[in-house]
């Protein structure tokens, strides 16, 4: 993908999927749960025009009760479905341990809002030649989120995507405040793409399209969507994941910013 003046070229099986007119579009489920899950949701997002699916191996969680990822067997299982589908892949590096493993299979690498300000890992991701999607953290301000980018770029790797979250503030009816003023306030700090998560921004499925749809008319560079065949059982996030019919409705009504 080519966006601005940053130059990141996200390769799949050997082909360049991603041109400089495209938007990125990163759907899935919160969590890999099984190959049939994977397999199933990454063939309708590609069928309806996502270029990176999302997955998540290992899951950071508020309570060590709640469904924590199928760590090493959701890797095996996110890269046969690469390999089944051709599309790209980015999942989460929660610990610096996991980096060769994730590294291996994901053509991003994502560092979530818990970990925006783990320096450590920061470290390490910046001395690797493969694209890092950078969450802002959700108590993060603008300065805080843009000196983490930095820790990145001074190990040398300048290929980062800024992703858009949410952050805590005293509203409580959302999971979180979707700030899209930062989309061209980071894009004029710091030149680099503006990726909206408007699944965890918002928290709230039928929101979703409609900040989806003014994320991109802010000047975001792409989404990030979950997407989930049976939101309803989701082990995680099930309440902010679209079903298939709603994905391809928010796809159709986004092709104006495409």
């Amino acid at each position: 993908m080519y966006i601005d003046n940053i130059n990141i070229k996200i390769n799949s099986c050997g082909k360049e999927i991603i041109a400089k007119q495209d938007k990125i579009m990163i759907s899935g489920p919160c969590a890999i749960e099984s190959y049939e899950q994977l397999l199933e949701t990454a063939k309708f997002v590609k069928s309806q025009g996502a270029n990176v699916l999302r997955g998540g191996a290992f899951k950071p969680r508020t309570s060590p009760n709640s469904f924590k990822g199928l760590k090493e067997e959701g890797l095996e299982i996110l890269k046969a479905v690469k390999k089944e589908t051709g599309l790209a892949v980015i999942t989460e590096l929660m610990d610096v341990r996991d980096l060769e493993k994730v590294y291996e299979v994901s053509d991003i690498i994502q560092i979530g809002s818990r970990n925006m300000q783990n320096f450590t890992l920061l470290t390490e991701v910046g001395k690797q030649d493969k694209p890092i999607m950078l969450k802002r953290g959700f108590v993060a301000t603008v300065k805080e989120w843009i000196g983490a980018s930095e820790y990145i770029i001074a190990e040398g790797n300048s290929k980062i995507l800024m992703c858009e979250r949410g952050i805590r503030t005293f509203s409580d009816y959302t999971r979180n405040t979707l700030d899209l003023a930062v989309v061209p306030i980071i894009k004029k700090e710091t030149n680099l793409p503006v990726i909206v998560d408007p699944s965890h921004g918002t928290g709230v499925r039928e929101l979703i399209k409609p900040m989806s749809l003014a994320g991109l008319a802010a000047g975001a560079d792409g989404l990030m969507i979950e997407v989930h065949p049976q939101p309803e059982i989701a082990l995680s996030d099930g309440e902010q994941s679209l079903h298939f019919n709603e994905y391809e409705d928010l796809m159709r009504d986004i092709k104006i910013f495409m």
